[in-house]
């Protein structure tokens, strides 16, 4: 019998680039209610309205950074993977992506099978969200109840502000940011507001102040995400004895029409191209692994629209990926990890 496994999480891909397969995927993930929060019927017609030109949008934009091996982020995190068999002692180490293939029941229902009877869940999102850590939590434990497999969890926490995760940043970013640059803006993922403000245990956190997200109580700042990603930020710049006025933080990958968190990544590389920045570089530490988010978004558009803008170069500095300081991070962050409650 197999002792202790390790189930990394990740977002997940589509299993190709063909348009058939872009709106399956856009179909499962935009359908979660911890993603579109609204409704199951307006959700619905919401979501059949976003797939009637989206999927093919985004079956170009998947083709533009597509790898011979398949989608990035799954071949990064099978990368992972590997690494992390050289770190985790306790048993066999697994993916498993919360959209698309392999997915959680999959990958659940196998290791049961091997008779492997308690799993360290591992969400690899560093920041907290309904629509990433909680989805991942709650669809795990669905497949465990709805066949009744018999383990046990225990779960990695975000890791935000953990000194390991926060050294293997700067380990594999050391090399970009010692070279000449202007600027260096750390672009998270956006979030609605309104994913923010339900959570909020006092009602009155802003979400828009960076003052105030720096100076999050305790019980504001566990569900927080914009104050997690400021902190993430500000401890990465720390370590990096960055001086402020030389990094920024900003929300990228906007849907819709609701109210997102701010400053928008878009409307940022406009302004630092005019104030006079020439050579950005942007990093996106709510991502663990390169995907269509940095990749395409930030490496091909976001680089096209600073240039336009009066910049000169935008430099995507690479995730974590298969670092291996950040395996080794990612093992010790996993060892502590608590039972899930």
């Amino acid at each position: 019998m197999t002792d202790h496994a390790l189930l990394l999480v990740n977002l997940g891909s589509p299993a190709s680039t063909s348009v058939a397969d872009v709106r399956s995927y856009l179909n499962q993930f935009l359908m979660d209610p911890y993603v579109i929060d609204l409704p199951w019927p307006v959700r619905r017609l919401l979501v059949s309205l976003i797939l009637i030109k989206r999927p093919e949008q985004s079956a170009h934009a998947y083709a533009s950074i597509w790898w011979d091996e398949g989608s990035p982020l799954v071949v990064l995190t099978r990368r992972l993977q590997a690494v992390m068999r050289e770190q985790w002692a306790h048993g066999p180490v697994e993916i498993a992506m919360r959209y698309g293939e392999p997915s959680l029941d999959t990958v659940l229902t196998r290791l049961s099978s091997q008779g492997v009877r308690n799993i360290t869940l591992a969400p690899l999102y560093p920041q907290f969200a309904d629509s990433t850590v909680t989805t991942v939590i709650e669809e795990a434990k669905k497949v465990v109840q709805a066949k009744k497999l018999p383990v046990q969890f225990k779960l990695l926490p975000p890791f935000y502000d953990q000194p390991e995760y926060i050294d293997a940043l700067v380990a594999s970013t050391s090399a970009y940011l010692e070279q000449s640059f202007d600027h260096l803006l750390l672009s998270f993922h956006g979030l609605p507001e309104r994913h923010l403000t339900k959570l909020d245990p006092t009602g009155s956190h802003c979400f828009k102040d960076a003052d105030c997200c720096r100076n999050a109580s305790p019980a504001v700042l566990a569900t927080c995400y914009r104050a997690q990603c400021m902190r993430t930020a500000a401890a990465f710049a720390e370590k990096m004895g960055l001086p402020e006025g030389k990094w920024s933080v900003s929300f990228q990958s906007r849907l819709g029409r609701a109210k997102w968190i701010e400053p928008y990544t878009e409307a940022r590389l406009d302004e630092l191209a005019k104030q006079g920045v020439k050579r950005l570089l942007v990093m996106c530490p709510a991502f663990v692994a390169d995907c269509i988010e940095t990749l395409e978004e930030i490496g091909d558009r976001g680089r096209e629209q600073f240039v336009e803008a009066g910049g000169q170069e935008l430099v995507l500095v690479p995730c974590l990926n298969d670092n291996r300081q950040w395996g080794e991070a990612l093992n010790l962050l996993c060892e502590r990890a608590p039972a899930m409650a």
